[in-house]
């Protein structure tokens, strides 16, 4: 499953052909600080959401093809064994990094507009148990939140705090024109406010946010201070949050107009993070 000239992986490259695998592939997380093992349910790089910092290449419009689970499980188990009693974390980690941190459906799209999401989780249940992983590893779910309503993908998150795992709620901008200009759609906060409950209410919830800068501009008072409100409405709601996850851009975006997008500095971020800490909320910070 490797190349005859090992490849190193880092934080800002997520070579995801590293293994050959359609579902699976092993990065290297800055924001993890080691090695997590992605599920992508999505492997025609199609997604309902359009984010203008995205770096799956040929992003396009749309839902996922149906899942192979039985192929889904073989290439987890040998990913699993690579890393536990093989040769994958000398020759393609960093030593600094080379610890097995988390499982996390991630990929090409949303996760969970896959059917096959609710057996694709539990799939990994079992595959983690047989191998004595359970509450030994973390399982992360990193989700635009926008398909919470339906009863699939509730059954899904519940088996997934089943497996004391964690959502990664997408939370760019809490205006519409923010979410238009970012992730390619208009919305409500209201309507992201009530999804945003649903997921915490069914799982332990992290609110994940990107920042950059555009045109060589930082995000404006009105952004900042919009998104600020809307998590200060969710405490307020008695909204049980776990924190927030505030990165920026690592990895050059692969979409059109990415040459408009650039990382802010990490004093800017960080400044930014305090604002969101004296709401009350922890904050983890990836430049």
């Amino acid at each position: 499953m490797t190349a005859d000239a090992p490849i190193l992986l880092s934080p800002i490259d997520h070579n995801r052909n590293i293994t050959g695998m359609t579902y699976v592939y092993p990065v290297v997380s800055r924001r993890a600080g080691g090695v997590s093992v992605g599920i992508n349910l999505n492997p025609n790089n199609a997604c309902n959401w359009h984010c203008v910092y995205c770096q799956v290449p040929n992003l396009s419009r749309g839902g996922p093809p149906p899942i192979d689970l039985a192929q889904l499980e073989r290439e987890l188990r040998q990913m699993l064994h690579a890393i536990l009693h093989g040769a994958f974390m000398v020759d393609h980690v960093p030593a600094d990094l080379r610890v097995f941190k988390d499982i996390a459906f991630s990929g090409n799209g949303e996760p969970t507009s896959a059917k096959e999401f609710p057996a694709a989780v539990a799939l990994v249940a079992r595959v983690m148990a047989d191998l004595g992983l359970v509450r030994q590893i973390k399982v992360i779910l990193i989700s635009n939140g926008s398909l919470i309503a339906q009863a699939r993908v509730q059954k899904g998150l519940a088996a997934l705090a089943e497996l004391d795992g964690e959502i990664w709620f997408k939370i760019d901008s809490a205006l519409p024109k923010g979410t238009a200009r970012i992730n390619g759609l208009r919305q409500d906060p209201e309507r992201v406010l009530r999804r945003l409950a649903s997921a915490a209410r069914l799982c332990r919830t992290r609110v994940q946010t990107c920042v950059f800068a555009t045109d060589g501009r930082s995000p404006s008072d009105t952004e900042t201070r919009a998104y600020l409100a809307l998590l200060k409405r969710a405490l307020a709601a008695g909204i049980p949050l776990a924190g927030v996850l505030l990165y920026g851009l690592a990895r050059p975006s692969l979409q059109a107009g990415a040459e408009h997008l650039s990382a802010l500095p990490p004093v800017w971020l960080e400044a930014y993070a305090e604002r969101i800490r004296a709401l009350g909320l922890t904050v983890q910070v990836n430049p």
